[in-house]
């Protein structure tokens, strides 16, 4: 697996002149091989579909249709947007909390295969809407499992969180789930960590929510068609190069399926965007303050959100220009650690903190890799009405924009 660089060169030939450099750069070539790669390991039968709250612009949608087996969706938006973007056969999927009316009447009219539960109430809700239009909508019931389960990043399950049903709390639902006539529970949904980097631990995880989903189907008489075991494949942004094995995942899964066992399915966003696509920013200023550097960007977490989200120094490079138009000395920066800080009128506005720099100038460029996941999609784009960057997607030596 490779991660997207592109070169001064090219951020020159697909970004607009005359202005400062701010844009995200897309190889949807490579995009595509990342998908394939990543679906090629699993057990015949088993869908991957592409978590849609990761990325997604209709460039990445379209790209991605053809790689994976559907989307999965927590919005109506979503639902609408994949529809816009890829058109009506694509298979979806609809999961996370506090569902509206609104969602239900958009996922029965937009043909939503099947929703994902997450409380008693939901239940009601979606069971009142499919009766109202004649149909009999199939769902999974999500589980809070009761823990503890294995570290990651995030953990959405087996511990007091907003998401899913708890374990001990199943049982009931399942009795609800039967007393609605107008609707049909065809299993069980977990996705109990996101960004989980041990593949063997991930692999015993999920053997044992399988396992849990057959024993609950056994003792309350669910006809068991479908696990889906949701994502949480890790990357790992202080090590770019690293990779989740997900062969090495598929392998200790292996042993823990039979031929006529449920269909499963994994719903993996991060993993599957975050490699190909890059964060540019120019640099207009640098600067000394109370014994920190810092080189001040065109740019910022209104566009590029993670990694403040995360808490964390987003991996980069600088990127040299030598042309200098102005009279005055170049202002520089040299042998020292930077701050990379955005334009916002915050001290928050931070993508990396005190990382050495041999050296960095007003005019180059700093180049954030692994930028292709809940970049600009979970961002304040608006914050001081700065102008947006540009959007670009490289495409079999095209150069589409958002």
């Amino acid at each position: 697996m490779t991660l997207y660089r592109p070169t001064t060169e090219t951020v020159a030939a697909v970004t607009r002149a005359g202005r400062p450099v701010c844009a995200f750069l897309h190889d949807l070539d490579a995009l595509r091989r990342q998908a394939r790669s990543l679906t090629a390991p699993l057990p015949p039968g088993a869908s991957f579909l592409y978590a849609v709250k990761a990325n997604s612009d209709p460039h990445v949608l379209r790209a991605l249709e053809p790689c994976v087996s559907g989307f999965e969706v927590a919005s109506a938006g979503e639902v609408l947007r994949v529809r816009e973007a890829v058109g009506p056969e694509a298979r979806i999927v609809m999961g996370g909390p506090a569902r509206t009316e609104e969602d239900m009447r958009v996922i029965l009219a937009h043909g939503v295969e099947r929703l994902h539960v997450e409380s008693p109430h939901a239940l009601h809700l979606a069971n009142a809407a499919a009766a109202r239009a004649g149909v009999t909508l199939p769902i999974l019931l999500r589980v809070n499992l009761a823990g503890p389960v294995p570290g990651a990043t995030l953990t959405m399950g087996g511990a007091a969180t907003q998401f899913g049903i708890e374990q001990a709390a199943i049982p009931d639902a399942i009795a609800l789930a039967r007393d609605c006539r107008s609707l049909r529970l065809d299993g069980f949904h977990f996705h109990t960590v996101s960004n989980n980097r041990d593949a063997i631990g991930h692999a015993a995880l999920c053997a044992a929510e399988l396992a849990l989903a057959r024993s609950l189907a056994a003792e309350h008489g669910v006809d068991l068609h479908v696990v889906n075991l949701g994502g949480g494949w890790g990357v790992d942004y202080a090590d770019p190069d690293w990779r989740f094995d997900v062969a090495a995942f598929a392998r200790a899964l292996r042993p823990h399926l039979d031929a006529g066992g449920p269909a499963l399915q994994f719903e993996c966003g991060r993993i599957v965007a975050a490699y190909h696509a890059a964060y540019l920013c120019e640099v207009l200023d640098v600067k000394r303050s109370h014994g920190r550097a810092f080189a001040l960007l065109r740019g910022g977490t209104h566009h590029f959100r993670l990694p403040s989200s995360w808490a964390h120094d987003h991996p980069f490079s600088i990127l040299p220009r030598e042309a200098w138009t102005h009279p005055w000395t170049r202002p520089e920066l040299t042998d020292t650690t930077v701050t990379l800080a955005g334009e916002l009128c915050t001290p928050k506005d931070v993508l990396a903190r005190d990382v050495p720099v041999r050296r960095i100038r007003v005019g180059d460029l700093v180049r954030f890799e692994m930028a292709g996941a809940y970049g600009w999609d979970i961002s304040h784009h608006d914050f001081l009405r700065h102008a947006h960057p540009e959007r670009l997607f490289l495409d079999q030596g095209h150069v589409a924009r958002a």
